[in-house]
């Protein structure tokens, strides 16, 4: 294990929180609220402290899959951990470990909170809760290899370890470069949704806050209705950029270098729009008598399904509400949710494909022993190891949902409320079903229960196993 290099890079995080909360501390000058001296005070700490661990330069820049994983985790440890800090020390959210749940939520892209009004929040800290969404949306260690060119490790080790997917590979030769094309694509789609936004008339705060909401899935809302509040425009505007961050961004990348047929075979990409539109239709015709129009049925049935299956969280109608066939389908979207290589949560299109593919490779090989048959993908051959690894990552979701929905019932809430709130958390998704619904918060679970729920979205946003490489005694051996 090389420990230098992992306190360099957490020290570099340090560093990188602290410009990050240059934007609420602006906001803070602009709106004349005191609570941005919270954030001088934290950005001088975090500045000092990074400081001191990036004085010394690490005698070995090398680093490989096992560094690289720890380096991941603990570095959405330490930006959780300190980016609770303003909301206690400001009061907004006295108790540690409810801003911490709110941070590792806003981090993990997932949308669940504690807060009944979010509307008694100042400004900046609204503005830096959203900003929490879109930092942690496509991964600051991405963003990270951005700027740090001089380490020499292995990189894909770092964006494989923080990349939503089964597998990750690199756009171009370079994973620097790579890094910087999706967070220029990722840039300049937050850019686009402001401005139609603000072409919605809806204020250029509000376009901001909901734009890294939706950029990130997500889905901090800046009033305690989410989206319901805005104009039809908008609810469809949140609804369409919502759906397209749940898409695999090597789709775009092929797109912008007119590599259009290809883009177009990406399967995962085919499977994800097909399965939204199903769900939209499906779910359109069964709440159609709720509304008496089946317009607004398709475009209410259209956002929770883009919300949902992308993991971003944001509602525009209290689905608790619908009947029992709308809600398990959203509830399976809990579990699909969006493409690998996307900022969505969830199990992953792709997995899913895999997972079904080779469940129709044993029953082939059941009928005809000698039969010699590969699970394929966009053409090519999955490697045994992706479909193994992908295997062993079910085996251990279901095992941590099980353990995780056991534990939660000590609070005795019902099974439903239980179950989706786990889901809701391990998906990264926000809100579930029941008390955890859309109206509802996650405020009344003990402080146990939390930091399980806590646990699972760490889990979830990196694919599990970088955050129990840290529990591992063979993880932290030298050699």
């Amino acid at each position: 294990m090389n420990y230098s290099i992992i306190i360099h890079i957490i020290g570099w995080i340090l560093k990188f929180q602290a410009a990050f909360m240059a934007l609420p501390l602006v906001t803070s000058l602009i709106y004349r609220e005191k609570d941005g001296f919270i954030f001088l005070i934290i950005i001088g700490l975090c500045l000092l402290a990074g400081t001191a661990l990036t004085f010394k330069k690490p005698a070995n820049n090398v680093f490989h899959t096992k560094e690289g994983c720890v380096i991941v985790a603990l570095s959405w440890i330490v930006l959780s951990l300190t980016g609770a800090l303003p909301f206690t020390l400001s009061g907004s959210i006295p108790n540690y470990i409810d801003a911490i749940f709110e941070t590792v939520s806003g981090f993990t892209t997932t949308g669940a909170s504690v807060l009944s009004r979010v509307e008694a929040l100042s400004h900046c800290m609204l503005i830096w809760r959203s900003f929490t969404h879109w930092i942690g949306g496509m991964g600051v260690l991405v963003f990270l290899l951005c700027l740090l060119p001089q380490i020499n490790g292995y990189h894909m080790s770092l964006m494989r370890a923080e990349s939503p997917g089964p597998t990750v590979s690199k756009l171009v030769p370079k994973v620097q470069s790579t890094a910087k094309i999706l967070y220029t694509i990722y840039f300049g789609m937050t850019m686009l949704q402001i401005l139609l936004l603000l072409l919605g008339k809806m204020p250029l705060f509000d376009a901001i806050c909901t734009a890294f909401g939706t950029a990130g899935t997500g889905g901090f809302g800046i009033h305690s209705d989410s989206i319901a509040g805005y104009s039809t425009y908008i609810q469809v505007v949140v609804t369409i950029f919502m759906i397209l961050f749940g898409v695999n961004f090597t789709f775009y990348y092929l797109v912008l270098t007119k590599k259009i047929r290809t883009a177009l075979k990406i399967e995962e990409v085919r499977v994800y729009f097909a399965t939204i539109v199903l769900s939209v239709l499906v779910i359109a015709v069964n709440i159609r008598h709720l509304y008496g129009n089946m317009g607004i049925a398709l475009k209410d049935a259209a956002f929770q399904v883009g919300s949902i299956i992308t993991t971003t969280g944001f509602a525009t109608a209290d689905f608790n509400l619908w009947p029992e066939l709308s809600r398990t389908i959203l509830v399976l979207l809990m579990f699909i949710g969006a493409c690998a290589g996307s900022t969505g949560g969830g199990i992953k299109v792709s997995r899913l494909i895999i997972l079904f593919k080779a469940i129709r490779k044993e029953l082939v090989l059941y009928l005809h022993p000698s039969a010699v048959k590969k699970v394929k993908m966009d053409g090519k051959s999955i490697p045994h190891e992706v479909v193994r690894s992908t295997n062993i990552f079910m085996s251990t979701y279901v095992l941590i949902f099980a353990v995780s929905v056991l534990i939660i019932s000590l609070d005795n809430f019902d099974l439903i409320t239980n179950f989706t709130s786990v889901a809701a958390t391990l998906n990264n998704i926000g809100p579930g079903l029941e008390v955890v619904g859309p109206t509802g918060n996650f405020a009344m679970f003990s402080y146990p229960s939390k930091i399980v729920l806590i646990f699972d979205m760490l889990a979830g946003r990196l694919e599990i196993f970088p955050l129990l490489l840290l529990f591992s005694k063979s993880t932290w051996k030298k050699f």
